[in-house]
């Protein structure tokens, strides 16, 4: 009896656990690819100064999705916010502040979100700050959209637009 309600217990856990995960997702261009977590708004502050309550303080680096790190994959070597970038795969950071984004591009693969970035920062490869972009419509769910000619991001209205050549 006790191994039945230990069975259903963890059962029970592991659905919890599972049905907590945002989906993952890729973006899919032609030279380009991001794979995210996809978390949604939940009528949550997204961006906001440090103590507001904001699901991410500006000013702090963050891993641009939910669960593991984004991680971008470039299929050949180009420009990304007009620096060059060899062919390969990354992990994505982004340090969001009240005017623009510093957009982070790391060679640690297999980070858990950004929680240990402060011991592998020495292993950036670029950094590029772009402005923030506002949207006139709201997006509840994280999106990023791989076009020919940028990498762009939104969240709720907020969101910015990163260049790239190939």
């Amino acid at each position: 009896m006790k191994t039945t309600f230990f069975s259903l217990f963890l059962t029970l856990l592991a659905l919890t656990w599972a049905s907590a995960q945002s989906p993952h997702v890729s973006a899919d261009g032609k030279n380009l690819k991001i794979d995210y977590g996809q978390p949604s708004k939940r009528g949550r502050v997204l961006f906001g100064k440090g103590g507001s309550g904001s699901l991410e303080p500006y000013g702090k680096v963050w891993r641009i999705g939910a669960d593991s790190a984004t991680m971008i994959t470039f299929k050949k070597d180009g420009t990304f916010g007009g620096k060059p970038v060899k062919a390969g795969r990354y992990t994505f950071f982004a340090l969001p502040t009240e005017k623009d984004w510093t957009i982070i591009l790391n060679s640690e693969l297999g980070q858990w979100g950004a929680y240990k970035y402060e011991e592998i920062k020495g292993k950036d490869v670029l950094k590029v700050t772009v402005p923030n972009k506002s949207f006139p419509t709201s997006q509840e769910k994280l999106t990023f959209d791989v076009k020919d000619t940028s990498l762009d991001f939104q969240w709720d209205k907020a969101g910015f637009s990163v260049p790239v050549k190939f």
